[in-house]
């Protein structure tokens, strides 16, 4: 199987008005910028999407929503957008918060085929409601269910043409995790490199869960904050 694709174009290709997708990355770091602009540029519309943030009003998901092409995010921090913050505000974006312990696990679970776990992270809170709460041991946890994802986007540091990713420093964050999770996973990386080059000891992410892998290009290595004295 071939799993090297040209570009983001052709990477994302398949992904169509209403479909799930899980968007690696944490803040503005490791996210899949290729894959995003691409997207931006699809025009497609109606997404669900699931991603630890929403990026920035310029930058990553921030484009997408700038674009009106998502329909529902599911995170864990959103408070670096003021146009997540509008669209959330005027009623035009369903939002589903998640504790961010509960938004890897949901993603892990995902990837190792387990349909449901129970947490005690959100019991007692808005985050419980509608949700099975069972008691353990004294202690009261709520139901949260695994993703389900039509696509899931990643970028890693490198790659291979098999699709084995190894992530850098905290990159290494929902990446993995994600990469494991979607029914189709693309990934796109910093260096592509022949079967055998990389270290396997070193391989995060085995090629068996990667369906297409392209060489990125132009990424910025933005700051989210900055302070100043």
């Amino acid at each position: 199987m071939n799993k090297v694709v040209q570009n983001a174009a052709e990477a994302i290709v398949g992904i169509t008005d209403g479909m799930t997708l899980m968007l690696g990355g944490f803040g503005l770091c490791g996210i899949p910028e290729n894959s995003i602009n691409a997207l931006v540029k699809s025009g497609v519309k109606n997404l669900t999407c699931i991603s630890n943030n929403a990026g920035v009003d310029d930058f990553g998901i921030g484009l997408m929503l700038q674009g009106q092409q998502v329909k529902k995010m599911i995170s864990s921090y959103v408070g670096e957008n003021a146009e997540f913050e509008r669209q959330l505000l005027s009623g035009e974006l369903e939002v589903e918060l998640l504790p961010q312990g509960t938004l890897a696990e949901r993603c892990r679970a995902a990837g190792a085929g387990i349909p449901a776990f129970f947490t005690p992270a959100g019991y007692g809170t808005e985050v419980a409601e509608g949700k099975e709460v069972r008691e353990f041991k004294g202690k009261h946890y709520i139901m949260e269910q695994a993703f389900d994802s039509d696509f899931a986007i990643v970028k890693a540091w490198k790659g291979d043409t098999d699709g084995n990713l190894i992530f850098k420093a905290t990159s290494r964050n929902f990446n993995p995790l994600m990469a494991m999770a979607g029914k189709i996973t693309i990934a796109e990386v910093e260096e592509l490199v022949e079967p055998g080059e990389l270290d396997p000891n070193f391989i995060h992410t085995p090629g068996i869960f990667v369906n297409r892998i392209f060489k990125g290009v132009n990424y910025e290595k933005r700051i989210e904050q900055t302070t100043t004295r």
